[in-house]
């Protein structure tokens, strides 16, 4: 009865104010908004850094002589299986140490932002991501290198658990998505900066030192700039900040007159703070099943496009197809180009055509590359001996930066958006969580198994990603609704309890 209450105020308030139900409560587009939105997105451009790093270091000469001389032998037989040179656990292990680190990273996030504040939070993931830098920039033995991982996963669990939530959180909601994308844009600068450094670096005596330790850079910027943003007044006034909440609120808008939005976040967090388990709440209402399916299987279908295959492996899977290695990392710079330039395209435009467009068109384009290029490598990529055509590594370039284009514009980016605005206030943290964590288990899995399934499956694993993306494509079509321009407090209202199948999981009035 009082949330019915406070439901019919809310419309008489709105109709007082000509605001029609669904839109955004009144804001400005405000500097502050934005800088802080795109100080707390270097976060995203630590995470592309080391997602793009990984892959030119493990094919680099220097590296593998120090650190898995045994690959360095394989590599340079020349009876070796094209698809078994790289096929190595504790090489696959430098590359997923990281993502296995950043689950309990995350884990603990998702408390400690909601005990302390996001921007602690994002502060902590920087001086992890720093600390980490530095020791692989140090390292002399194999033990050095993967701590050094792992101190860099909880940099990456810390603010890939916080950031998203953080720009949700301050941004107003016509503008949501696009803020929320620059996280996703600076991954992808992150990984093309990181491939120009392994370009770089690639003929330089222990070159690997300075790609790896290159990864300083991002933290320190996210370390100074995380000093001048304000922390979200949905996390002041969970925490019973409400006088310094209705400041910054007022600052971040650009208004005096905030009391619609205020009351918003107010009603939803005393909800909140009666929830004194979020996880159990999560996981046994029934109303909080449909986010939790949703932003769990996006990011979960994020990472089975077959991304990771391009994002860690491109210099390697270059060198399979008998590239060189400057080739091969010249390649991947124009691939993580393509990359970036695209990720634009998604940021103008999200908040115009919605987010169900993009996720459609990106898995169809993703299906028919990813078709093309298991056929190319089947017909021509025999188990001995480079591809004796030229022009197919050329075809399977362009057919990446086709596929890698259809990603960046569609569930590279909004795999990360929509967990971020589906879940209410009392679950937000502990539903984020499960977004993130499944990706970093599914992160971890590709990164740790894909150069063994590579060896064992050969061109069969590109059908295989294939078929995950019509999969994905028909779940988006039928399970997911549109929460293009829907204020995160009526997520519920808005889309849930209308769609033909979720609305099942509410109780009705």
């Amino acid at each position: 009865k009082q949330r019915a209450r406070q439901k019919e105020i809310k419309k008489m308030v709105m109709g007082v104010m000509n605001i029609e139900e669904g839109a955004s409560l009144p804001a400005k587009n405000t500097f502050q908004v934005f800088m802080c939105s795109i100080i707390a997105a270097v976060g995203g451009l630590m995470f592309g850094y080391d997602i793009g790093i990984s892959g030119g270091v493990t094919s680099m000469d220097t590296f593998l002589i120090k650190f898995f001389h045994h690959v360095y032998e394989k590599k340079h037989r020349v009876h070796e299986n094209n698809y078994c040179k790289f096929d190595d656990q504790l090489l696959q292990l430098f590359t997923s140490s990281l993502y296995l680190a950043g689950i309990f990273a995350s884990l603990a996030a998702s408390y400690l932002s909601r005990r302390f504040g996001r921007k602690p939070i994002i502060m902590s993931a920087s001086a992890f991501f720093l600390c980490g830098a530095i020791l692989n920039f140090f390292a002399q033995e194999l033990g050095m290198l993967i701590g050094g991982r792992i101190l860099l996963g909880c940099g990456i669990g810390f603010g890939n658990q916080t950031v998203p939530l953080f720009i949700s959180e301050i941004a107003p909601a016509r503008i949501r998505g696009g803020l929320n994308l620059m996280f996703q844009f600076l991954i992808t600068i992150g990984i093309l900066a990181a491939s120009y450094v392994n370009f770089l670096t690639s003929t330089v005596k222990d070159g690997w030192r300075y790609s790896l330790g290159g990864a300083a850079v991002p933290a320190l910027i996210l370390l100074i700039g995380s000093f001048f943003i304000h922390e979200t007044p949905a996390s002041l006034i969970e925490r019973g900040k409400d006088e310094e909440g209705k400041r910054v609120l007022r600052k971040i808008r650009g208004l005096e007159d905030i009391e619609l939005e205020f009351n918003e976040i107010k009603r939803a967090t005393e909800i909140s703070n009666k929830v004194k388990s979020p996880f159990k709440e999560l996981f046994t209402k029934s109303e909080n099943r449909p986010p939790l399916v949703c932003g769990t299987l996006l990011q979960f279908f994020q990472q089975f496009t077959g991304i990771n295959v391009v994002m860690f492996y491109a210099p390697v899977l270059f060198q399979t197809m008998g590239s060189g290695n400057n080739a091969s990392l010249i390649s991947t710079v124009v691939t993580n180009g393509v990359n970036a330039v695209a990720t634009i395209i998604a940021v103008v435009m999200v908040d115009r055509l919605g987010r169900r467009f993009f996720l459609v068109e990106g898995a169809t384009q993703m299906t028919a590359t990813q078709i093309s290029i298991g056929a190319l490598l089947l017909k021509h990529l025999h188990l001995i001996g480079p591809i004796t055509s030229r022009s197919v590594p050329l075809i399977v370039l362009i057919l990446i930066c086709i596929y890698v284009s259809g990603f960046a514009w569609s569930w590279g980016p909004l795999g990360w958006l929509v967990p971020s605005e589906i879940y209410p206030l009392e679950v937000r943290n502990a539903g984020y969580f499960c977004a993130v964590a499944m990706n970093m288990v599914c992160t971890f899995v590709i990164g740790q198994f894909f150069l063994s399934a590579l060896c064992r499956f050969r061109s069969g694993l590109f059908f295989f990603f294939a078929v995950m993306n019509v999969i994905m494509g028909l779940f988006v079509i039928f399970f997911l609704p549109e929460t293009k321009g829907v204020p995160i407090e009526d997520m519920a209202e808005q889309r849930w309890k209308k769609h033909w199948h979720w609305r099942k999981y509410f109780k009705q009035n």
